[in-house]
């Protein structure tokens, strides 16, 4: 069953990960996990400075960003219940002021509690540390069996 716009957007505030899928210079796509957080109505990630993913972003900065819910089995039916959200996007990096705002929500998710760290942490480390958003063009959103 299709989600509403509301769903999507409660599995994505909600999830702890995503996988991000690029595409390469040499045609191959490219996915890898990632923590996430939902800032501005964008998806906010950090990263190194340099890397495959960097390289594909810039070679084409189209991306495919999945999360999966939910889940649950149902052995008896030999079947799984789930939420998953798949969004198509844009990415690119982003500086200054967007990019401290950026990594310190990331602590406020995944390290509540430590945000006066975070926000040092933010500041010491922003010049080597990349900050990507990806912009939501569309998404497609799906429960099955909850």
């Amino acid at each position: 069953m299709a989600m509403t716009h509301e769903e999507i957007l409660e599995v994505l505030k909600d999830g702890e990960y995503g996988i991000i899928s690029t595409i390469g210079e040499d045609g191959y796509p490219y996915g890898f996990p990632m923590s996430y957080i939902i800032m501005d109505e964008h998806i906010y990630f950090h990263c190194a400075l340099d890397g495959h993913k960097l390289d594909n972003i810039k070679y084409n900065s189209k991306v495919s960003f999945c999360v999966v819910g939910e889940t649950k089995l149902i052995p008896e039916d030999l079947d799984t219940g789930y939420k998953s959200v798949i969004v198509f996007g844009n990415a690119k990096e982003v500086q200054g002021e967007e990019k401290i705002r950026a990594l310190i929500q990331i602590v406020k998710k995944y390290c509540e509690g430590f945000e006066h760290k975070g926000k040092f942490e933010a500041e010491r480390d922003k010049d080597i540390t990349t900050v990507l958003k990806i912009s939501i063009d569309y998404t497609t959103g799906k429960i099955r069996r909850m």
